[in-house]
């Protein structure tokens, strides 16, 4: 299964980091942020899975942040607070937050929160590189994914299988974002039913990868798109451009 990426937005560092370690020991990759810039920061670098975002952040609001974050895209946020009050709980949820922690909390009641919204929200986000429709550039190529027809820097279209496709697409929407595998198993996975040998599943999307880059790469040897991350797995190392039809 791919390993949920948490940002744990905070200005307290002593809580920060506990929330970090915590979340990291129980399975989840956990990164620290302070501040609506870093949350920014973050986003651009690469995939979010969910944002645990405290109310009070010095000069900033978490509820305002959450607003503007909730306005832009599908984000699953949970706001965290000392302030518990009816109203204060009302206005998180009033702009979209998808739970409330009040501080101090028991660390495995916000685990337990975490993996309860992460359950709700996880398989849309999961599909939706298969529902995306529009056209996608990368270093001279053209993938159209309405059609499922993908064009080679001179012009040509290439043949791709339907897991070939499904490949290219996970890599395209996580440009520059290593994964691991399982994650890419787990992504391609269209049963999602979570059934995954790793073993198994990692000697498949070798092959697979390898099959995919016999295909894009100008020496498929010595790959310059779809390169293998030492120690982590793969990653589409070129910038992608979308533009939705």
């Amino acid at each position: 299964m791919a390993i949920p990426r948490l940002l744990v937005v905070d200005d307290d560092v002593d809580m920060r980091d506990m929330m970090v370690v915590f979340l990291q020991k129980h399975g989840f990759i956990a990164l620290p942020a302070a501040s609506e810039s870093d949350i920014r920061s973050e986003l651009d670098k690469g995939r979010i899975d969910l944002i645990l975002l405290d109310v009070m952040l010095g000069q900033e609001n978490g509820v305002g942040i959450c607003e503007r974050l909730r306005s832009e895209q599908e984000l699953p946020i949970i706001l965290v607070s000392a302030l518990s009050a009816d109203q204060h709980l009302m206005a998180g949820y009033a702009v979209g937050a998808d739970d409330y922690v009040p501080k101090p909390f028991n660390p495995d009641l916000l685990l337990a929160r975490v993996r309860a919204v992460l359950r709700r929200t996880r398989r849309s986000p999961s599909l939706a590189y298969r529902r995306a429709t529009g056209t996608w550039r990368f270093a001279g190529w053209l993938y159209d994914s309405k059609r499922d027809e993908i064009y080679s820097p001179a012009g040509y279209q290439i043949m791709l299988s339907r897991r070939e496709t499904r490949l290219l697409k996970v890599l395209l929407a996580n440009a520059h974002v290593p994964l691991t595998r399982d994650e890419i198993a787990a992504a391609l996975d269209v049963t999602g039913d979570g059934n995954i040998n790793s073993e198994a599943q990692g000697r498949a999307i070798d092959v697979l990868v390898g099959r995919l880059r016999s295909k894009i790469e100008s020496n498929p040897k010595h790959p310059q798109l779809l390169r293998t991350e030492r120690g982590v797995g793969y990653i589409f190392g070129v910038d992608v451009e979308r533009m939705d039809s």
